[in-house]
């Protein structure tokens, strides 16, 4: 039971332990891993009932799609180098009524995925609250891991943020703060060490299309927004992955990739339930986005695969 714990735990002290940094600095050739993104035990029923604050009573359908996943990324050959989910990964709120059983019917069918393949969690607004206090932050981390860290593998630098922080830090604005100065070493840290590429994962969007659209739900503030694209293109950042808006979308922004992708769980357009493969080189970032049943059934196209296998 320890051992099923410890997969939901690897990011402590700011770092995921699956991967050892001094290992993972050098370049290795190319390799891939998987996004996926909002599970949301609970949204289906009550999106579909109309009742999002307190229809979330069962998530069957979620159980199913989360287990074709798991079963999918299990059968691929080669084996990803991580599962990133992008938060939202039930949808109680916290102190709500279900939000721990959907949290332990998730933990019960992730921990059934392939033990090689580690899984990286990224906290989303229902994870941790619209307005996150510090207690919220604290059951998530202590449930799923740290809310913010960063991890080497194979020559790449991935950072995890608390994107919610960015939204509405009201209540912990000393947690904005600390996240803020700790992105400013981790980018200041990499600069110094060649890395091929730099990749952000984080819940919410920067935008969704267009680095100058109008606020939403589903993006950014422009306030903080502007300011963190401009921080990331410094920085030379490859690409920053998302979930949130459950339909795939993206842009660019002067070379900086913003990659949205749909929901494994309940979906609010005309995407399937699914995960994004991403595929790493020296020269770029490859992905492309497959239905569940798709990565099941087929696997990974040639295409990709043929670019895993230049460079070995």
């Amino acid at each position: 039971m320890a051992a099923a714990a410890d997969a939901f735990l690897r990011a402590r002290g700011r770092t995921l332990t699956a991967f050892r940094p001094d290992a993972e600095y050098q370049w290795k050739g190319p390799f891939y891993f998987i996004q996926g993104a909002d599970p949301q035990f609970g949204l289906m029923k009550s999106w579909a009932h109309g009742d999002t604050e307190n229809g979330d009573d069962e998530w069957g359908e979620e159980i199913k799609l989360t287990e074709q996943a798991v079963q999918a990324i299990n059968k691929l050959n080669p084996k990803p180098k991580f599962f990133v989910l992008c938060g939202d990964l039930v949808h109680g709120m916290p102190g709500t009524r279900w939000k721990k059983k959907q949290e332990q019917d998730l933990k019960d069918v992730l921990k059934n995925t392939d033990q090689d393949i580690p899984l990286v969690f990224v906290s989303g607004n229902h994870d941790i609250g619209n307005t996150p206090t510090k207690e919220a932050i604290d059951d998530y981390c202590n449930n799923w891991g740290d809310d913010y860290f960063s991890f080497w593998v194979g020559g790449v630098f991935f950072l995890v943020l608390n994107s919610q922080l960015y939204c509405d830090s009201s209540k912990c604005p000393e947690l904005r703060q600390a996240q803020d100065a700790w992105l400013d070493d981790q980018l200041a840290a990499a600069a110094n060490q060649k890395c091929k590429h730099i990749i952000v994962f984080q819940h919410i969007p920067l935008f969704l299309s267009k680095p100058d659209e109008d606020n939403d739900y589903f993006n950014l503030d422009k306030s903080v927004r502007q300011e963190i694209m401009e921080k990331f293109h410094k920085a030379g950042i490859t690409a920053v992955f998302s979930g949130h808006y459950h339909r795939n979308a993206g842009g660019s922004y002067k070379g900086l990739e913003m990659v949205v992708s749909s929901a494994i769980g309940c979906q609010l357009g005309q995407d399937p339930h699914g995960l994004r493969v991403v595929v790493v080189t020296e020269e770029k970032v490859v992905h492309r986005y497959y239905s569940l049943t798709e990565l099941g059934s087929h696997g990974i196209d040639k295409e990709l695969l043929d670019m895993l296998a230049k460079q070995k």
